[in-house]
């Protein structure tokens, strides 16, 4: 759970993780409220704490090793902020642990659940169209790219380079699109989603931000499949 100021909604969080998860990690990139003090009082064994804000990649990339560190063979990425609900755990992980598809991402588009869930229509209508961007450059058909509920075998994790991805939000980008570029496929399971004055999000400058960096991502992705650039972050 890389976790920032998500003291209210923590703990709905926790109430729905299912049984079958086996170590919850939590870190804390920097909160100015009572995140990680909370989490430990609600019993989660692994609580890191940054002391200073590394960005949302950077709290990521301690999440990741943290759970290889513990010997995970899957693992799971969902915010603590109940946008999205972890009773998709048991489904996402099954999907891996048969060894269907090594990644699975938890989609609040497929089946139409963001706007039923309260998703602006501004961030809707970015989402479909850079979705659609990165599906033609890309070659892929994912319903969205964008989504921050996924899942990832260990060997996933092992062969490509998080480390080298940015620490800010167009991480989760890069890191599919590092997924892509080794040959891996992605699942996807339709995932609900809640939009309320607690669950995080970003403000315009920086969703502008992201969204260049999304189209960047998608051409670097193609120039290097095409052999006209070094992969970079790719590699």
């Amino acid at each position: 759970m890389p976790a920032y100021n998500a003291e209210k909604t923590l703990k709905r969080t926790l109430d729905e993780v299912p049984s079958i998860v086996d170590d919850i990690v939590l870190v804390d990139d920097c909160s100015s409220d009572n995140t990680s003090a909370l989490a430990r009082e609600l019993g989660i064994a692994h609580v890191i704490r940054h002391e200073r804000n590394r960005g949302y990649g950077g709290n990521q990339k301690t999440c990741y090793d943290t759970a290889l560190s513990l010997g995970a063979d899957i693992v799971v990425m969902l915010h603590p902020d109940y946008q999205y609900t972890p009773k998709l755990i048991t489904s996402m992980c099954s999907v891996i642990a048969y060894d269907v598809y090594p990644v699975v991402l938890g989609s609040r588009i497929l089946g139409g659940g963001a706007l039923r869930g309260g998703m602006p229509y501004v961030k809707y209508f970015a989402n479909r169209f850079l979705t659609l961007f990165q599906n033609i450059l890309m070659g892929q058909k994912l319903s969205e790219y964008h989504t921050g509920y996924r899942a990832f075998s260990r060997e996933v994790l092992e062969t490509i380079d998080y480390h080298a991805d940015s620490e800010d939000f167009i991480f989760d980008n890069q890191m599919l699109a590092q997924i892509f570029y080794k040959g891996y496929e992605i699942a996807e399971v339709t995932c609900p989603t809640k939009y309320f004055s607690d669950a995080s999000s970003i403000n315009l400058r920086r969703s502008c931000v992201y969204g260049l960096g999304v189209m960047g991502v998608s051409l670097r992705y193609r120039l290097a499949k095409w052999g006209l650039c070094k992969p970079g972050y790719l590699k």
